[in-house]
């Protein structure tokens, strides 16, 4: 995150804020199942310091989340536009800033009603509240009014706080979830290293060396022979499984399309469009419960709901990817790189970039004529492999004279 400094401090400033003040949240959560108030109270200084600490961070999200705001809606930061970014990316972002927002309002609504209540009442309230204690001056002074909208802010705290987690899984945002483990399973060989597919390996070998015994393949989890039958991938189901952990772990933040050679000389490809075009086919082809069908939404969606195909008839490369967007990859790992949260969109490109030149035998005309250089020539030119050495012969006659 921080070789972008700006956005790293923003986000920093909101998850640390979100990691203390739910100490508060399961606070309030053992005050509403047991009948307590402030029951970690008693905890004193240490109590103060708590919620002094949540007040403050909860000012900094405010002032963060407006940031992060301005920044995608009025900044004109570019790489927040796009093709992808369409109608529900765009909105889905925006919820959930205004809802972190109604949150942290809701927060110092129960903590200055409360406040000025037990002021009022001669009371003293466990905890300190240096921002409470200045909003406590726009509510009235009725102590029935202040239990009211104490009640109310405890309430829209607790209720949007379980909403947000039922919409979560419908959201962009399901990456504070999903990142952790899309890290701990990421590729750890280098990564300009690319995959190869097994069985043209031993063929390869077994025309190179007689004598190599190419080994029988692994059986399968339903008992059959595990025999490959198909290479590359045209559907999601033909990915690895850690590709669709990538799609599910994307923050859609498009720093790997802001870096991409092939978008910024205005070619089709977007990193980000690919992971986002790879979570909407699951989506659309396993018709998953979401609340908010993203991948259907609005009249600037791919696709409107009347019009969709059938999910069979579907499939992410040609349904979602075209070729043209694949083919225009270079395979230099800036994606790779500037990804905040590991995900690999180049493994997705290279299996359905495999599938189109070993199932379709749809590569694009200079790479069929330097496959069939290579089966009758032995290398990418034109020439007999007799001929290899004219021009040394040349060199060396030119040299001599």
């Amino acid at each position: 995150m921080f070789t972008r400094l700006t956005p790293a401090v923003l986000h920093l400033v909101v998850y640390v804020g979100f990691l203390t003040i739910n100490l508060e949240v399961l606070e309030m959560l053992l005050d509403g199942a047991l009948g307590t108030h402030r029951l970690l109270g008693f905890a004193g200084r240490g109590y103060a310091a708590l919620v002094a600490t949540n007040e403050i961070l909860g000012v900094l999200v405010v002032a963060a989340v407006t940031a992060l705001w301005w920044r995608r809606n009025a900044g004109g930061v570019r790489r927040f536009v796009g093709v992808e970014m369409r109608a529900w990316p765009r909105l889905d972002a925006n919820l959930i800033l205004y809802a972190e927002l109604l949150l942290m309002g809701a927060l110092f609504l129960m903590n200055s009603a409360d406040l000025k209540r037990h002021q009022l009442l001669g009371q003293v309230l466990p905890g300190t509240y240096p921002v409470s204690q200045w909003l406590q001056g726009f509510l009235p002074a009725n102590v029935s009014t202040l239990f009211v909208l104490e009640r109310v802010g405890w309430w829209a705290h607790i209720v949007g706080i379980l909403v947000y987690l039922n919409y979560l899984p419908s959201s962009k945002h399901f990456h504070i979830i999903m990142a952790f483990p899309n890290v701990w399973y990421s590729r750890l060989v280098p990564p300009g290293q690319l995959s190869t597919v097994a069985s043209i390996t031993h063929e390869v070998k077994a025309i190179l060396d007689p004598s190599y015994v190419v080994p029988a393949p692994a059986s399968a989890a339903d008992g059959s022979a595990g025999l490959l039958t198909s290479f590359g991938a045209q559907d999601v189901d033909d990915l690895p499984w850690t590709a669709l952990l990538n799609a599910y772990a994307c923050t859609e933040c498009g720093r790997c399309t802001s870096v991409c050679p092939a978008n910024l000389t205005g070619k089709l490809l977007s990193p980000r469009k690919i992971i986002m075009d790879t979570r909407d086919r699951v989506e659309e082809k396993y018709h998953s419960l979401l609340i908010f069908q993203p991948n259907q939404y609005g009249p600037e969606a791919r696709h409107v709901q009347q019009e969709a195909p059938a999910p069979e008839s579907h499939p992410l490369l040609r349904g979602y990817v075209t070729p043209e967007e694949l083919w225009a990859c270079t395979t230099c790992n800036a994606c790779v790189e500037a990804c905040p949260v590991s995900i690999n969109p180049l493994e997705s490109i290279l299996e359905m970039r495999r599938f189109l030149v070993l199932e379709e035998s749809a590569a694009p005309h200079a790479l069929n004529v330097m496959f069939a250089n290579i089966e009758n020539n032995g290398a990418p030119w034109a020439f007999s492999p007799s001929d290899r050495f004219v021009w040394a012969d040349d060199l060396f006659v030119t040299s001599k004279n």
